[in-house]
Parts: structure tokens; C-alpha cells; sequence
């Protein structure tokens, strides 16, 4: 379970450079975006049914795997581009990432999983430690003219932790089918950049080598990835964890000089590590199961 939980981790690691490649990408509108990289991301698992026996597996799928699929992927992404086209970022992001405390209080009612105190403790530690970095230490402000961004904000944090969860009942199938979700989701993206957007191409070979970037891991491999990980390892630390994504996010902007470090960070960093480490305390400090000779000593 430990390793499939650090997999899943892994996701969060690659969604933490979301923000630095969809800056480099230029001026992309936001379907036409993930169109491109939802195709680069397909490609991923095609490439992986070679050399994984494991991604050709499963045979057939039951409707209701491919509805829980593309409706988490293609869903959670025509929300979020809903809710900033309708709303102030700051507010429709902090709603947006409810979705790590919804997986940790949601779990419980899986089959074989517990609840424990220090699952919501660090989840709400966490959503303190990303308030902080999604307001900049300022307040919120929100606003009834923006309702429908607020809703479809909402409605982001619903879907990815349901699809997070029903994923854990169907962990028969195979990692593979994300293949398939990633391709429905490019051409549903391709459809509404038709019908709602105005095409502008990537310009030059730097903003093509950062949307090859975000279809290669933040909307690619950490798809698969995360999969894994629900499917496998231990969700409520995964979704507690899941609040280090807007921490690395800034980090590394400040790190590519496109943000500056300041106290609110620290303290960011502090809420969301020590929630996390509260939240895997059971694996972190795991008991060594007693040796047959132990109880002789």
C-alpha cells in the first residue's frame, strides 16, 4: 500500500508544474489546451500497452467505469474553466480545491476504510496552508454576481473527489483504461474549442515544448499515476497530501522568477507539511510487527 501511495503522491508532484506550463503555453485558450494535451496524454498510455502487460488488461468495462471516468476527467476541467470564466480566481480556486478534504471525509463510507482524527486534521490543515497561498494573505470577497462561477467551482471539488472514490470500488480495472478517458476528453475539449473559443495556435517551438509538458505529466502520466494510487494506496493520505500541489506550484514559480517568497509561503508550507505528516502517521510510524520470539524476552 506504501508504494502505491507514493505513486499516487507522484500525481501531485507533476500537478504542482500545472501553473508554470500553462504560463509558458502563451495565449492557448483553455479547451483547445487541453484538447493538445489530453492527446499527448493518450499517447502515453498507448505508448505504455508495449511495455506494460498490465495496460492491455481488464477486457471489457461495464458503462458505468467510462461515465465515472470521462465525467471525472472531462467533467472536472469544463467546470474549472467554467468557474474562471465566471468568477475571480482567488475565490474559484479556493472552492475548486475542496476537493482533498472531500476525498478524506468521503472515504470513510468505502468499504474497508477508517476514518481517523488525524485524517481531517490534516486535511483541514492543509486547506488553512492553501487558503493562505491561493488569497496571498488577503480576504476573500464573494460576490452573488458570480454565483455560476462560485457553483461551477463547486462543482469541480465534487467531481474530482467522486471520481477519486468511485475509482477505489473498481479497482479491477486496469490503469490502462485512463488511456481511453484522456482520448474522450481531448475530443470533448476539441469540441467545445470549436464552439466556444477562438483558435490560436502555440507560437514557436518553446510554448509547443510546454504544452508537450503538460501532456506529458501534469496532464498526462499524473493521471495514471493517480489512478494507481486511489485504486491501491491509502486515499485518506493521498487526499490530505493532495493540498501540497498549490505549495510545489509556487515554489517552483518562485524558483523560475515568477513569484517572490514571502512569510504567508512559509506558513503555507508549515500547514501543509505537518497535515500531511499528521495525516500518514499510521504509515509513517508504523508499528514492526512483533518477532515469534519477542514475547519471550
Amino acid at each position: 500500500m506504501a508504494r502505491a501511495t507514493l505513486i499516487g503522491f507522484s500525481a501531485v508532484v507533476m500537478w504542482a508544474l500545472l501553473a508554470l506550463f500553462t504560463a509558458a503555453s502563451g495565449k492557448v485558450p483553455p479547451f483547445l489546451l487541453s484538447a493538445l494535451s489530453f492527446a499527448v496524454g493518450t499517447g502515453i498510455g498507448l505508448v505504455a500497452r508495449f511495455f506494460w502487460p498490465a495496460f492491455r488488461g481488464g477486457g471489457a468495462v461495464s458503462p458505468t467505469v467510462w461515465l465515472v471516468g470521462i465525467g471525472g476527467l472531462f467533467g472536472y476541467h469544463f467546470l474549472y474553466f467554467t468557474a474562471l470564466r465566471n468568477a475571480p480566481a482567488v475565490e474559484a480556486s479556493l472552492i475548486a480545491y475542496l476537493w482533498p478534504l472531500l476525498i478524506v471525509l468521503g472515504s470513510a463510507l468505502m468499504p474497508g476504510e477508517r476514518l481517523g482524527w488525524h485524517h481531517v486534521a490534516g486535511a483541514l490543515l492543509g486547506l488553512a496552508g492553501t487558503f493562505l497561498i491561493v488569497t496571498r494573505g488577503g480576504g476573500l470577497s464573494f460576490d452573488g454576481r458570480y454565483a455560476l462561477g462560485y457553483l461551477a467551482a463547486g462543482g469541480c471539488a465534487l467531481f474530482w473527489s467522486g471520481y477519486s472514490l468511485l475509482s477505489r470500488r473498481f479497482q479491477a480495472v486496469p490503469t490502462g483504461m485512463v488511456t481511453w478517458f484522456c482520448a474522450a476528453t481531448a475530443v470533448l475539449s476539441t469540441l467545445c474549442h470549436l464552439a466556444l473559443e477562438e483558435t490560436v495556435w502555440p507560437a514557436g517551438f518553446g510554448e509547443w515544448l510546454a504544452v508537450l509538458g503538460l501532456g506529458l505529466l501534469p496532464v498526462g502520466a499524473a493521471f495514471y499515476a493517480w489512478d494507481h494510487g486511489v485504486k491501491h494506496g491509502n486515499i485518506q493520505v493521498l487526499g490530505a497530501s493532495s493540498y501540497a500541489a498549490p505549495l510545489l506550484s509556487t515554489l517552483i514559480l518562485i524558483a523560475a522568477g515568477q513569484a517572490q517568497p514571502t512569510a504567508n509561503i512559509l506558513a503555507a508550507c508549515l500547514l501543509i507539511t505537518g497535515g500531511a505528516a499528521l495525516a500518514a502517521k499510521n504509515m509513517l510510524f508504523a508499528r514492526k510487527p512483533a518477532l515469534p520470539g519477542d514475547a519471550a524476552a
